[in-house]
């Protein structure tokens, strides 16, 4: 290249801003006050739930590539399911299965499931917060005496605060029975006695060195001394609910799911509820080889639960207000492997909203014949976490600070604006 023309066009680049487009773009904005995240580990199967393809009839016997189940009418004209979600089938007027949502990592768990979670791939010099801190730095709790973000599952670094620190970060439980553990003092410390060991501590802190591991771990000791005690732990009593109501949600999972109700009615911003953390069909939503032949029981499980969580939010006038997301890391290719299980697939599957005041229409998105690809609207995976950030009143481009580095709360993502009221 000519010097005189290196130097037009650096000269060019400089008049011009580095980066794309900076000008502010107006996102609609939903009125969703608190949201309830659903887990399916391992990788639900998208055209054996929410986007059935009535090809091979294989009816429960993987024979040509399809379906396993028989799908049936829904609440929506021509929004179709699995025979195994008929629960569900009756209130899909309040829900909608995004059945184009797509990624193009490479199908693994680990990966995957942090991309879901965080909206961005693995970093080797950043750690990125999860969508649970995300909306827990930007809303906070709804009410000061509980933690904005409850994870009810396993903690790991995919669904953690990355940079935002330790005051993003999630309480975390595996039994609903017993709630968090270690925030049920012996009975011999009521108040009185707690507030006196916090004051022996204070002194103590302030003399500890100032860097940001410190800083996160002294926030950390703060807050779990804030919320131990019978007034936080209380929400964590499922008793106090009725027996028929209790019920009807079902089993394990479906407790943890009434659990989840009763945290949005305490203040609770964000909750991660898991499923299937005991595997009920051996091999979880993960079906290789074996792991289709009970595949309907998770299904049923999940059928129970959420049309039970919909139902019961919606008799307390809470749906309009909860937004209700199923996520699972990638879906399943229609092809059945050699001993009748499904692989990994990331160029389409399903997600599903509900609630939330959103738009329902029972389905968004078509996939082709064998649910491998999408035909029509496709949601990518920052567009649909841009959605759910906008339904709950977050701008899916506001930048938050990794240190001097502004970071997007989504890279790009633009919300589905036909399901945004």
């Amino acid at each position: 290249m000519k010097r005189r023309t290196f130097l037009t066009r650096t000269a060019a680049l400089g008049a011009s801003p580095l980066f794309a487009n900076t000008t502010p773009v107006s996102v609609p904005k939903g009125k969703a006050e608190a949201c309830i995240f659903i887990w399916l580990g391992g990788g639900m199967a998208q055209i054996d739930t929410f986007d059935p393809k009535d090809l091979g009839d294989n009816l429960g016997k993987p024979q040509k590539p399809g379906s396993l189940y028989k799908s049936i009418d829904t609440a929506v004209p021509g929004v179709r399911v699995t025979e195994h979600l008929a629960q569900c089938a009756k209130v899909m007027d309040r829900m909608t299965a995004v059945r184009t949502v797509n990624h193009h990592v490479i199908d693994e768990h680990a990966f995957a499931t942090n991309l879901v979670h965080t909206g961005r791939m693995i970093s080797g010099n950043v750690v990125y917060p999860s969508i649970g801190s995300i909306i827990a730095s930007q809303r906070g709790a709804a009410d000061p005496s509980v933690p904005a973000y409850i994870l009810i599952g396993y903690p790991n670094v995919s669904r953690g605060p990355g940079f935002l620190g330790a005051k993003s970060g999630y309480v975390y439980l595996t039994d609903t029975n017993t709630g968090p553990a270690g925030f049920t003092r012996p009975d011999y410390v009521d108040d009185q006695r707690a507030e006196t060991r916090n004051e022996l501590l204070k002194p103590l802190m302030a003399r500890a060195v100032r860097n940001p591991a410190e800083a996160d771990y002294q926030m950390a000791q703060m807050e779990a001394l804030r919320l131990a005690g019978p007034s936080f732990m209380r929400h964590f009593n499922l008793k106090e609910e009725p027996g028929d109501l209790r019920s009807r949600y079902g089993g394990e999972f479906g407790q943890r799911c009434l659990l989840a109700r009763r945290l949005v009615q305490a203040g609770v911003r964000f909750i991660e509820v898991s499923h299937n953390l005991n595997f009920m069909n051996g091999t979880g939503w993960d079906i290789h080889n074996e792991g289709f032949k009970n595949q309907h029981l998770l299904i049923q499980e999940l059928d129970t639960a959420l049309s039970a969580l919909v139902t019961d939010l919606e008799s307390k006038k809470m749906l309009d207000k909860t937004l209700v997301v199923v996520g699972t890391e990638f879906g399943r290719p229609p092809e059945f492997d050699g001993r009748g299980g499904r692989g990994h697939q990331g160029t389409t599957f399903s997600m599903v909203l509900a609630g939330g005041g959103l738009k329902h229409c029972g389905a968004y998105g078509v996939t082709d014949e064998l649910a491998k690809k999408p035909v029509e609207n496709p949601v990518s995976l920052v567009d649909f976490h841009a959605t759910i950030h906008a339904a709950i009143g977050i701008d899916p481009g506001k930048e938050l600070m990794d240190g001097t580095r502004p970071v997007p709360i989504t890279d790009g993502g633009k919300p589905v604006t036909a399901l945004l009221a």
